[in-house]
């Protein structure tokens, strides 16, 4: 993961951050392709201007070994979100106008641009169809468009939380994520639930990252006693799994703590309706419904592939693009590759992953288009930084099978299931400065330090 200096470096990060995407931003943009009828044949298409869209075709590019438009990346969005923050704008610790750039801004100019949706996949024909009908043919694909949230699996939760004086918010979606801080500040008293959902979700911590934060904010108010029944505000943690977290280890930690703290816990109650004040959650097993009313609702709602991946000939059952858990090739189509959250990886959806995913996906694609088979293999590492309060992070980090692999164990043989200091200045200061700044020109390994 980060060297030992990363301490003084975390602490100009947000001015770095803003310089840095500025200045690209004068130093030129990627031309935007017009499109219209005609036939265009790269080397490379990146369907995504994501995490992993534009670390993988940076990563590529910084090869030496590609002319100008070999590459192609396609994405219709206008802007870059740096999405991990969004906890931080739900805590009161940023602004989520300065977690965003636009994407055009941060893509090489000698990458070719399309600022178009993609309509359908055809891996039989090396090409994909545009969702305005042009085509476009390649060698190698990359598929990484990421996922998106679904509101509309929650009864009821589109209209009331698009209210901009509901209690009911979510850090999950560039449009709610500042109504989540101002919503914590405005309860006095009464019933706070926190959900998170069955399956898969991107950032599985987030929903109680959040939950922590809103805590120690009321605490400190003087809202908060979770030893006393007299405590103004009650705190539930309702989740649709059977316990905090995925990884034995952190999970132990993390109960012990929600026991510690008096927080309410609920496992195996996914949400599925919101009806004015009362939240409704289903049961496994034919169990009989559960509802609760709540004077705040942060809602962690279920994640979900994009259309255009789920019904191709790419995808698993479960909608993401099918590739070898270890070489990032698809299973299928030997010439298509992905990683991320649209990916069937069957590891943790957050920006920590890909940054160990991209580096194996681009030797690997290099060694194809030379004819040969991939020989590097991604472990399944990926981390979460987990705020458990103002100012103390606990730093989970985890491969394959649920099994630790900690970066600042192996160095200091440190416990990071221990909430500290200095973790929170990495998530706070230090991975946004990162991501910005070389992550995102493909230059960033995570655990591995940067790329050359």
């Amino acid at each position: 993961m980060y060297r030992s200096q990363i301490s003084r470096t975390a602490c100009s990060a947000g001015q770095l951050l803003v310089r840095s995407q500025k200045a690209q931003i004068l130093r030129g943009m990627a031309t935007v392709s017009p499109v219209n009828n005609i036939n265009r044949n790269h080397k490379i298409v990146v369907v995504g201007g994501g995490a992993a869209g534009l670390s993988v075709s940076h990563q590529l590019l910084r090869k030496g070994q590609f002319t100008a438009n070999e590459i192609a990346i396609v994405d219709p969005a206008k802007w870059h979100n740096y999405q991990p923050g969004w906890t931080l704008v739900g805590g009161g610790l940023k602004t989520k106008e300065n977690l965003r750039e636009p994407l055009e801004s941060l893509i090489d100019p000698k990458l070719k641009f399309y600022d178009i949706g993609v309509g359908s996949f055809a891996p039989e024909d090396n090409s994909i169809t545009l969702s305005n009908g042009d085509k476009i043919n390649y060698e190698q694909l990359v598929v990484v468009p990421g996922i998106k949230v679904d509101y509309g699996t929650v009864k009821g939760l589109p209209e009331i939380i698009a209210h901009p004086e509901s209690p009911v918010s979510s850090i999950y979606d560039y449009q709610f994520c500042d109504k989540v801080f101002p919503q914590i500040q405005k309860l006095k008293s009464g019933t706070a639930i926190f959900t998170q959902p069955a399956g898969v979700i991107k950032c599985a911590g987030a929903p109680q990252k959040i939950m922590w934060l809103a805590l120690d904010h009321w605490k400190k108010a003087g809202l908060y006693n979770g030893k006393s029944s007299e405590s103004p505000i009650m705190i539930t943690f309702a989740t649709g799994l059977p316990t905090m977290f995925g990884v034995p280890k952190y999970s132990a930690k993390l109960e012990e703590m929600r026991i510690e703290r008096g927080v309410e816990g609920l496992f195996e109650h996914d949400l599925v309706a919101v009806d004015g004040n009362k939240a409704i959650f289903a049961r496994p097993g034919g169990k009989e419904q559960v509802t609760r009313q709540f004077d705040f609702l942060h809602v962690a709602p279920k994640n979900r592939p994009h259309t255009f991946v789920k019904e191709s000939v790419l995808s698993n059952e479960a909608g993401y693009v099918d590739v070898d858990e270890g070489t990032t090739r698809h299973r299928k189509f030997h010439n298509v590759w992905s990683i991320g959250d649209a990916s069937s990886l069957p590891t943790s959806k957050t920006v920590a992953a890909i940054t160990s995913e991209a580096p194996v996906l681009v030797s690997n694609l290099m060694l194809a288009l030379d004819g040969k088979d991939p020989q590097a293999l991604y472990d399944g590492y990926t981390s979460c930084p987990l705020l458990t309060e103002y100012g103390k992070v606990l730093l989970a980090e985890f491969k394959y099978g649920g099994e630790p692999k900690e970066t600042f164990s192996s160095w200091f043989g440190i416990d990071q299931a221990v909430p500290r200091r200095a973790f929170y200045h990495l998530k706070k200061d230090f991975f946004p400065w990162v991501y910005g700044k070389y992550m995102l020109k493909g230059r960033w390994g995570g655990p591995n330090g940067w790329i050359n």
